[in-house]
């Protein structure tokens, strides 16, 4: 490992390691605009420029490797008139926007400047301007002030993985574009507004709303999807003004998906802020105690195993577990989280998590998807898994629909029964297995809904038993599309039948009443013929049928507990109230059971978490990747031949509070206008 000094301190770096992050290591603050450490080196800015003896001029620290015996100055006097420079170079036609640029505040541009650059500038001559491009809804573009560092261009090719950025022409005349001007083709597309060390790429629905500092920063966790993506929640007063990614090296690295960024404007829309009562066949707006007065008349004398429960895809554990108890308290124990009919058991823990991890897909050398989309159902989890493709040699193969994941995936064909020869060691995707040293197999919630979904389960924990699980490796996972899923099987809300038979029962009139907590991913005219009570945040399909609507809090109006995908236990804070009369879940469940002669044994959220920690033993220990032992899971059976359906149709409407988004109503619309424009169909 080579050893350098830099500014008189020795340091010794791994091999590989540059001069600028071996400054890092030491402390030594090194300006940049074009590196960053998750893209491929540049090195066209030249900010980064540092003394090395011996070298006849100053060298771009980004680009040059640390070697053995070398010695370093980044605070000389030639450094000085060095960075001053190409500070003056790059001002020369950078507009002073600063007054009313989105960036101002928080841009690179403007704090290298301060710390950096000249007290002044020379140049007198016309600026240059650039005709501003469209990248569709979500990005704004200034691209006079772009100072060409490559960073989008480099991200949407190396990271999301589409080639629709880069640059035109040369010299003065470079322009950074999407080509055709068309919407950024990807789920990730909003990361190009945080790598933009300049105003040139900013955020086109939050734009002239907000400064960086009116803002309240609130550290989060995101439900859009299974991921558990750590988030920043910005708030002024009580509006979210935005939501920025948050650092998890382990869970989302730096990026969010483009729903998690831009879906805060559908918290505001088609909100629950008042309780309601359906009388004469029409709701009416109603006090909590006439609502929970409604709720005790339905109830009386309703036997147990006449009441069932359904859990939606963004419940926290503490709701989920403060139904499951009232529930219990009046007699019945069919509580159903698997919404979507996924047939997932709770017998063994490792049968329903990603064991090996999200970052565990980076240690893999083969990778065999069953009935998942990645890109549709956690784009973040994908960009790793391209990752790990692109860098560390990681193959791809699929069993299932075709889609373009941004990677090479070899095709086996859409046909679920393939699993059978692979299991009796037979083919190219056994031999495959056979020839990997680290296997992982991911089963999607598009092959666990299906009919023979048990069975599918049960061959790909018999594939993982013959070829994953071994010398402390476990590479059988499931991919979840909802973040309540894990938290929920965890406290074990399944019942026989799943959902498909408490609908049933619904019909035949074998249920009285049924309660909803925030599930509207179901065929909710099932329950048309049962006193429902429906706990949620939105307007949306679960009221449709509701006989009383209890308004709710969403996940950035309380402090909830989840379990991602890998079966990471983290925790949302409360960034804002909600709105109206609307309260926290687990609360609304605490004062109904009053109503109700029932009263839950907590009164505070410790002392609910005090009971949840004894319910699902795994919430004791917060951000940690807990190993869960290996086990029998899954029901035998044949595997019928024929495709696997999506888990996901609409990336961008899976959930009550993004169909409410006017902004993803905007993705699509745009998007699907670029699709007309390609095949000269628009207008």
């Amino acid at each position: 490992m080579p050893t350098l000094t830099i500014d008189g301190k020795q340091v010794t770096v791994e091999p590989g390691t540059t001069v600028l992050q071996a400054c890092e290591e030491i402390g030594v603050e090194v300006p940049r605009f074009c590196y960053h450490e998750r893209l491929s080196i540049a090195g066209n800015c030249r900010m980064c420029l540092v003394d090395m003896e011996k070298s006849p001029k100053p060298i771009a620290s980004c680009a040059m490797p640390a070697g053995e015996g070398m010695v370093i100055h980044t605070n000389t006097e030639r450094v000085k008139k060095a960075r001053e420079g190409v500070m003056e170079f790059l001002l020369i036609n950078h507009p002073l926007d600063c007054p009313i640029c989105d960036q101002g505040g928080e841009c690179d541009l403007q704090d290298e400047a301060m710390a950096f650059g000249r007290g002044a500038s020379r140049y007198d001559e016309n600026k240059r301007a650039v005709e501003d491009k469209y990248m569709g809804p979500l990005i704004a573009t200034t691209m006079t002030r772009c100072i060409h560092c490559m960073r989008c261009v480099r991200f949407s090719e190396e990271v999301a993985g589409v080639d629709d950025m880069g640059s035109l022409w040369r010299g003065e005349h470079t322009e950074i574009t999407t080509y055709l001007e068309k919407t950024l083709d990807s789920e990730m597309s909003g990361n190009v507004i945080d790598l933009c060390p300049v105003g040139a790429l900013t955020s086109k629905p939050y734009a002239f709303t907000a400064r960086s500092w009116e803002l309240k920063h609130i550290e989060s966790v995101d439900v859009m999807d299974a991921v558990g993506s750590n988030i920043n929640i910005d708030v002024r007063g009580s509006a979210v003004m935005r939501i920025k990614p948050r650092l998890n090296e382990d869970v989302n690295e730096e990026w969010i998906s483009d729903k998690t960024r831009f879906v805060y404007d559908g918290l505001r829309k088609r909100r629950l802020d008042r309780a309601y009562v359906r009388k004469n066949k029409t709701l009416q707006e109603a006090t909590w105690a006439e609502a929970f007065d409604a709720i005790k008349k339905k109830l009386k004398g309703v036997k147990g195993d006449e009441i069932a429960a359904i859990v939606g895809d963004m419940a926290d554990m503490e709701s989920m577990l403060a139904l499951k108890d009232l529930m219990a308290a009046l007699g019945s124990s069919r509580i159903e989280s698997r919404q979507d009919g996924a047939k997932l058991d709770t017998a063994v823990r490792a049968g329903y998590i990603l064991n090996a991890g999200l970052a565990g897909v980076e240690e893999a050398d083969f990778l065999l998807l069953v009935g998942s989309n990645p890109r549709a159902e956690a784009p973040v989890f994908n960009t790793r898994i391209r990752k790990a493709v692109r860098h560390l040699g990681l193959k791809v193969a699929n069993v299932g629909s075709a889609e373009d994941l941004t990677y090479k995936v070899q095709e086996f064909g859409d046909d679920a029964s393939l699993l059978e020869a692979v299991l009796k060691g037979k083919g190219e995707l056994a031999d495959a297995f056979k020839a990997a040293e680290k296997p992982m197999i991911i089963v999607g919630q598009g092959a666990l809904k299906r009919e023979d979904g048990a069975a599918i389960l049960k061959a790909a924990r018999d594939i993982a038993d013959k070829y994953c699980v071994k010398d402390g490796w476990n590479g059988f996972g499931v991919l979840h599309t909802a973040a309540a899923r894990v938290g929920a099987l965890d406290l074990d809300l399944v019942t026989e039948g799943g959902i498909d038979a408490i609908l049933a029962d619904a019909e035949a009139g074998k249920l009285k009443a049924v309660f909803v907590l925030g599930a509207d991913e179901f065929d909710t005219a099932k329950l048309a013929g049962v006193d429902t009570i429906y706990i949620g945040t939105h307007g949306d399909a679960g009221v449709t049928n509701a006989d009383v609507i209890l308004p709710g809090a969403a996940y950035t109006e309380k402090s909830g507990t989840y379990v991602n995908t890998e079966g990471r236990v983290q925790r949302t804070e409360k960034a804002t109230f909600a709105p109206g009369e609307a309260r926290e879940d687990w609360t609304i469940l605490r004062a109904l059971s009053d109503v109700l002669g029932h009263t839950l044994p907590y009164n505070n959220l410790a002392e609910l978490r005090a009971r949840l920690e004894t319910v699902a033993p795994a919430t004791t220990q917060l951000d940690e990747l807990l190993q869960a032992p290996w086990g029998d899971f899954g029901t035998k059976g044949k595997i019928s031949a024929g495709g696997i359906a999506p888990a996901v149709d609409n990336f961008y409407l899976t959930n009550p509070i993004a169909r409410a988004s006017e902004i993803m109503a905007d993705i699509i619309a745009a998007r699907a206008g670029d699709v007309e424009e390609a095949t000269g169909t628009h207008g």
